[in-house]
């Protein structure tokens, strides 16, 4: 059982996290602050430390370097990443933009876990050999979860089928470039395990990776996140700051749902795809950054360039290279490969003997549609690992019968009438967005439903309810 620290102010989000930890075999400590953790444990006797960057009295950041060889990730808001970008260079394991899913962290926990014990020559989780052999009072493994074999995984992305076959081969061979890439695909289906891929498989794997999610970012301020600014360039601008180009120097940046930039940003980001340049906003001179950019998005910026919302010049600098993910319902076999991989992962990261899928499950898995694609299965799975009392999990602990369907698109008005009328807040989101999303900007629809731009985004994606093209 691996022991993690875990250092966040906020209570509530500290014990949510706390909990999801615990449910996947971690012995989780806490503190609210670095003082508190040092006043009531020994830092370097944590295996993992899971700090968020602004803490009262000291920075998370602090932590890098005194928890001995225990890695430390760090979790960020956008206003904080350019800090957390800082400390991995100085030695921080690596950083989690806000908001993440339950499903990423865990994630990011195992990965760096079994990094930290291959370094310390114990069996690491991502070798197939390297598990610890099992006690003789313990069964063998079910013969159902092999572990996936070389060429149907490749960083990360599992994957057995001809379309995603296709899409390994791509990134090996798109890695090495200095080419800018556009990633496509669905909601779920990996863009930016995709592009960690791209990076690590690069030479500028020893730099930072970067990650802005473009539509998690407030509009007003997007423009002096990427660029950065000088002191007194806006009210409130008391110091200057690099922009997060900057932060990428050396590495690679992705821009994740780069279509959710403002028309302003992206007649901006064109110029330094063009000269290599970075302007801060309120600057005079701008400085040369060296940096591979990666794109992604779910939506068809095709059909947003003919409508004028996307600048065409910036879409054809972005697609010099282009991979396609396909959803799952375009990848025979590889949902069941997916799933098993994750049970493996979990009973290696926990010393466990790893849970088998019944017959029925595996075959509903296979069958089932997956809208949310590999996140809804990731989901999914960590659902029914929490719920299964004995060692196989049957089809009904994964909850396939309540998944809802995504909601088909409005075009017209008689699209709006045939909603059904619910007096619900999800009901009254639905039909406010239905009705006026072909009248009014997002930035209005959020104002108007007084919430953010953000809000706003991520509410479209759970109830699936996509922007008109």
């Amino acid at each position: 059982m691996s022991r993690i620290l875990l250092v966040e102010d906020e209570v509530v989000i500290r014990m949510e996290l706390r909990r999801l930890l615990a449910r996947h075999g971690h012995d989780v400590v806490e503190a609210g602050s670095i003082a508190e953790a040092e006043e009531a444990h020994d830092l370097r006797a944590f295996d993992l430390v899971l700090a968020d960057v602004r803490l009262p009295g000291a920075p998370g950041t602090e932590l890098v370097g005194r928890c001995g060889g225990a890695p430390v990730v760090l979790m960020t808001s956008y206003a904080t990443v350019k800090a957390a970008v800082d400390a991995v260079k100085r030695g921080a394991a690596d950083y989690l933009s806000k908001p993440f899913d339950h499903a990423e962290l865990v994630a990011l926990v195992d990965h760096h876990l079994a990094g930290a014990r291959a370094a310390q020559g114990a069996p690491a989780e991502s070798a197939p050999a390297s598990m610890p052999p099992a006690p003789a009072s313990m069964p063998p493994a079910p013969a159902s979860m092999p572990p996936a074999p070389d060429d149907e995984e490749l960083e990360g992305m599992i994957g057995g089928s001809a379309a995603m076959r296709e899409v390994f081969a791509r990134v090996r061979k798109v890695a090495p470039s200095e080419a800018t890439l556009l990633v496509l695909g669905e909601s779920g289906t990996g863009k930016e395990t995709l592009a960690r891929a791209v990076h690590r498989l690069s030479p500028r794997r020893q730099f930072s990776f970067v990650r802005v999610h473009c539509a998690a970012i407030p509009e007003g301020l997007i423009e002096g996140e990427l660029f950065g600014y000088e002191r007194g360039a806006f009210p409130g601008a008391l110091s200057a700051r690099a922009g997060l180009c900057e932060a990428a120097e050396g590495g690679t940046l992705l821009l994740d749902e780069i279509a959710e930039l403002p028309a302003r940003v992206q007649a901006r980001l064109l110029r330094f795809l063009q000269t290599g340049e970075v302007r801060r906003v309120g600057a005079a001179q701008a400085r040369r950054v060296d940096v591979r950019l990666i794109a992604a998005t779910q939506r068809d910026l095709v059909a947003m360039v003919r409508e004028g919302s996307f600048l065409s010049d910036l879409y054809f600098r972005l697609r010099v290279l282009e991979i396609r993910l396909p959803p799952l319902r375009e990848r025979p076999g590889d949902s069941v490969r997916i799933a098993e991989s994750l049970l493996t992962r979990r009973a290696r990261a926990t010393g466990q003997r790893p849970l088998a899928l019944s017959p029925e499950a595996r075959a509903a898995i296979a069958a089932a549609p997956w809208p949310g694609n590999v996140r809804e299965l990731e989901n999914a799975i960590h659902r029914a690992m929490v719920l299964a009392e004995g060692s196989e999990i049957g089809v009904g602990l994964l909850g396939l019968d309540d998944a809802p369907q995504p909601a088909p698109a409005a075009h017209s008005s008689a699209a709006h009438e045939s909603e059904p009328r619910s007096d619900s807040l999800e009901g009254y989101f639905r039909r406010f967005v239905l009705e006026h999303q072909h009248e009014l900007t997002e930035t209005e629809i959020a104002r108007r439903l007084g919430i953010s731009r953000k809000a706003l985004w991520e509410r479209r994606q759970r109830l699936g309810i996509p922007r008109p093209r």
